[in-house]
C-alpha cells in the first residue's frame, strides 16, 4: 500500500495561513471603511443628467465614450457652451476622460463647492450623532483645502470614502508626465496629510514634481497624484487579493488614454499601487515608457516579462521596509506573487538609500526620490542602482543611458 505524503498540501495551507497572519498582524488602526449610500451617488446623478441632456437641440455623447470622441466633441464647442455644460453637470464633466484638463479643473471646483455646502449643512444637523457631525466636519475641511488657491483637481468623486486626483504643473504643455499611484487606505481624507506628508499622494506628487524640476529645469513636467480608485481599507483580505487592483487598473488605463498630448509617461506605484500597475501593465499605452514600483508586495506576475509591457520596469525597496516580511507568493488568489526586487524577477533595481521604511520613498533628500526624478525627466544615466555593478542600467542603449529617451 502506497503511503500518503501530506507535505505538499501542508505547505500550501501553511503558506495561506502565513499570508493571513502577516496581513492581519501588520494592520494598524485608523483605516476608514466605505460608507454605505442609498440611491444614486452624486456622480451617478450627474452622469444620468448628462445622458438625458441636450445642447443646441442635440443629444450629448455618452459620458463613457472613447476619449478621442469626447475630445473632438468639446473642441467643437464655443466657450459659452463649454461653460454651460460645466455648470449643469460639474461632477460628470470633472470626471470625464477626454474633456480638456482645464475644463475638468473648473468643473471639479464647482463640484467641490457644492459638496462643501452639503457637509456644512450636515455638520449642523442635530439629527446626526456627534461622530456623524465630526465626519461631516472632516470632509468639509478637506473640500476647503482642495478649493484653496489654484489647485488643479483632475478627478473628484465624493461617494463613499471618496476618490480624487490632482495635477502639479501644466499637464497640457508637459514634455514628460509622471503619475503617482498610491496604496491601501487612500481616500479623500488621507489624500493629503499635515504630518508624515510625504506618505500621502499630494506630498508624494508635489515632492516628485519639485525633484524633477531640480533635476532638469529645462524640461516641462507634470505630476499627477492619482487616488482615483477605491483602495483596500487597511491590510486585511482586500489588500491580499487583486479585487481592488483590477478595478483600479481599468480606471488607470482610461486616464492614460485620455491624457492630452503625446508626452512620455512614467508610473510610480507605491505598495498596493504596484499591484494596480502590475494588473494594468499588459494594457498600458505605448507612451508609458517607465513603470517604477516601491515597497511592492508583488505585481501579480512571476517576472517582469510576464507583465507584457514595453515599459521599462524599475523596482526599489528600503532595507527597513516591513513589506519584505510579506510572503511573496500567490496561492488561491491570496498574495501578489514574486518579489519585484528579487534577482529572478528581472526589474531594474534602484537604490532606495535614505528612504527609511515603507512610506519614505518620496522624502526630500533620499536617493529613492532622486532616482524617481531622474527617470521622470528621462535622465537614465543619472540613476543609481542598488548594486555596484550598475545592473539597473544594463541593456539601455548608449544614448538612452547617457541622456533622455
Amino acid at each position: 500500500m502506497t503511503s500518503f505524503d501530506p507535505s505538499p498540501q501542508l505547505n500550501v495551507w501553511r503558506a495561506l495561513l502565513a499570508l493571513a497572519v502577516v496581513f492581519v498582524m501588520l494592520a494598524t488602526t485608523g483605516w476608514t471603511a466605505l460608507n454605505s449610500h442609498r440611491g444614486a451617488s452624486p456622480l451617478q446623478a450627474s452622469l444620468s443628467k448628462w445622458e438625458h441632456g441636450r445642447l443646441a437641440g442635440q443629444r450629448l455623447p455618452a459620458p463613457d465614450s472613447a476619449p478621442d470622441r469626447l475630445t473632438h466633441f468639446f473642441a467643437s464647442l464655443d466657450a459659452q457652451q463649454r461653460s454651460r455644460l460645466v455648470h449643469r453637470y460639474p461632477l460628470a464633466v470633472g470626471n470625464m476622460n477626454g474633456a480638456p484638463a482645464k475644463l475638468r479643473y473648473r468643473a471639479n471646483r464647482l463640484a467641490l463647492g457644492q459638496q462643501r455646502r452639503v457637509e456644512l449643512h450636515r455638520m449642523r444637523d442635530n439629527r446626526l450623532s456627534s461622530s456623524g457631525r465630526q465626519q461631516a466636519a472632516s470632509r468639509m475641511h478637506r473640500y476647503e483645502a482642495l478649493l484653496h488657491g489654484k489647485r488643479q483637481i483632475l478627478a473628484f468623486d465624493p461617494t463613499g470614502s471618496g476618490r480624487v486626483a490632482e495635477v502639479f504643473g501644466d499637464l497640457t504643455r508637459a514634455e514628460r508626465v509622471s503619475i503617482v499611484v498610491p496604496g491601501v487606505d487612500t481616500d479623500l481624507l488621507t489624500f493629503q496629510r499635515s504630518s508624515r506628508k510625504y506618505s500621502a499622494p499630494v506630498g508624494m506628487a508635489r515632492s516628485l514634481y519639485r525633484a524633477e524640476r531640480a533635476a532638469d529645469a529645462t524640461t516641462r513636467t507634470a505630476v499627477i497624484a492619482w487616488a482615483d480608485y477605491t483602495t483596500p481599507s487597511g491590510l486585511g483580505m482586500d489588500a491580499a487579493t487583486a479585487m481592488r487592483a483590477r478595478d483600479g487598473a481599468v480606471r488607470l488605463n482610461r486616464l492614460l488614454r485620455a491624457l492630452p498630448g503625446r508626452a512620455p509617461v512614467a508610473l510610480y506605484c507605491h505598495s498596493y499601487g504596484s499591484v494596480v500597475c502590475g494588473v494594468a501593465a499588459h494594457d498600458l499605452p505605448e507612451r508609458v515608457r517607465d513603470l517604477a514600483v516601491a515597497g511592492s508586495p508583488g505585481m501579480r506576475a512571476d517576472n517582469a516579462g510576464r507583465l507584457d509591457t514595453s515599459a521599462r520596469v524599475w523596482a526599489m525597496r528600503d532595507a527597513d521596509d516591513w513589506i519584505q516580511d510579506v510572503p511573496h507568493l500567490e496561492v488561491g488568489g491570496l498574495g501578489h506573487g514574486a518579489d519585484p526586487v528579487s534577482s529572478g524577477f528581472g526589474a531594474r533595481v534602484l537604490s532606495a538609500a535614505g528612504a527609511k521604511g515603507h512610506t519614505g520613498y518620496f522624502e526630500p533628500g533620499t536617493e529613492s526620490l532622486r532616482n524617481f526624478a531622474e527617470i521622470g525627466v528621462g535622465a537614465y544615466g543619472a540613476v543609481s542602482c542598488a548594486h555596484k555593478d550598475g545592473a539597473c542600467t544594463k541593456g539601455l542603449s548608449a544614448s538612452t543611458a547617457a541622456g533622455r529617451a
